[in-house]
């Protein structure tokens, strides 16, 4: 795993332990040589682990629609800065990028990524897995959501299965080296 796109918020969120995790995250990362790719701000939890593993001697590429950039949000200082034309073109480039994503605490934009990157994986658009940074609990209720849409048929238990989810920042790399060791090419039904 050399490059992992992280998708999060654009805010920092009310609890602390969102932003520590943003930059624990970045600090491993660094340390471990994984490059972050992610969604080019300077806000938030996105602009913390920017920071954080630029500070820590990393590589962080970003990814920024036009207008996010006239509206004086993108980060200056990373090693690449890609600005592109709209979001789909933002969340194509991403996973051209990356070799895996992990999804932090965020909004409504980390939700769309996080579904068109399943979407994605789910119709072979491409074989690289994602994962949920369980921090503090907050994807609790997404999670046993999907299980409910699964238990209720719409979503198959492979599919399901492709949302890896872990407790900590260790677990979630670990899971995500081996899930993209066992990738396969092809639709998941």
């Amino acid at each position: 795993m050399q490059r992992l796109a992280v998708y999060c918020g654009s805010a920092a969120g009310t609890n602390p332990a969102h932003l520590q995790s943003a930059r624990e995250l970045g600090k491993v990362m660094a340390a471990r040589g994984i490059d972050l790719v992610y969604g080019g701000g300077k806000l938030g939890l996105m602009g913390a682990i920017a920071d954080t593993v630029l500070e820590n001697g990393g590589r962080a590429y970003g990814v920024i629609p036009a207008a996010l950039v006239s509206h004086e949000v993108a980060h200056t200082g990373l090693t690449e800065l890609h600005e592109v034309a709209d979001m789909h073109q933002r969340k194509a480039k991403m996973t051209q990028l990356a070799d895996g994503f992990l999804c932090l605490a965020g909004g409504i934009g980390t939700f769309d990524e996080l579904f068109e990157a399943w979407t994605w994986n789910a119709l072979g658009y491409h074989a690289k897995p994602f994962c949920l940074l369980n921090t503090d609990g907050y994807w609790d209720k997404f999670l046993g959501f999907c299980d409910h849409v699964r238990d209720e048929g719409f979503m198959s238990a492979g599919r399901r299965e492709q949302l890896l989810s872990a407790d900590t920042i260790d677990e979630a790399l670990a899971k995500l080296k081996t899930a993209i060791a066992a990738a396969s090419d092809g639709p998941v039904w």
